[in-house]
């Protein structure tokens, strides 16, 4: 959650213009969650939804442990490269590496797929 505020408030300081409707300024936080989405899972949500219409919520409330923990890397890790002013598409180039290395690193760890195990019997 802390990443996900460092992350909002990268784009409220770099990429938000003063003078904007709220309108814009949703559209602008939607566009960068949606570049985690695509980094992470190659999808956007409404390309998620679309596909999944007979699923409730979105596409993170799908997420498994893994999923989740890369996911506030990115976060933070966006918030650096906003920070450092690269454009959009390099930030989405870099960050879809770093979420492949990770979920490669993340999905070969005994203890993450451990976690995940007992996520999935809470849930169930």
């Amino acid at each position: 959650m802390i990443n996900y505020r460092i992350h909002t408030n990268a784009i409220k300081q770099n990429l938000i213009p003063s003078q904007v409707t709220v309108k814009q300024v949703n559209e602008i936080y939607a566009n960068e969650a949606d570049v985690l989405n695509v980094a992470l899972f190659g999808t956007t949500a409404k390309q998620w939804k679309d596909n999944n219409p007979d699923k409730k919520g979105n596409i993170r409330d799908y997420a498994n442990v893994s999923q989740l923990v890369c996911l506030s890397n990115l976060e933070s890790l966006n918030s650096v490269l906003i920070d450092d002013g690269l454009p959009q598409s390099i930030r989405l180039e870099k960050l879809n590496a770093i979420a492949i290395s990770q979920m490669h690193i993340l999905t070969e760890d005994n203890r993450v797929l451990e976690l995940e195990m007992i996520d999935k019997k809470l849930s169930e």
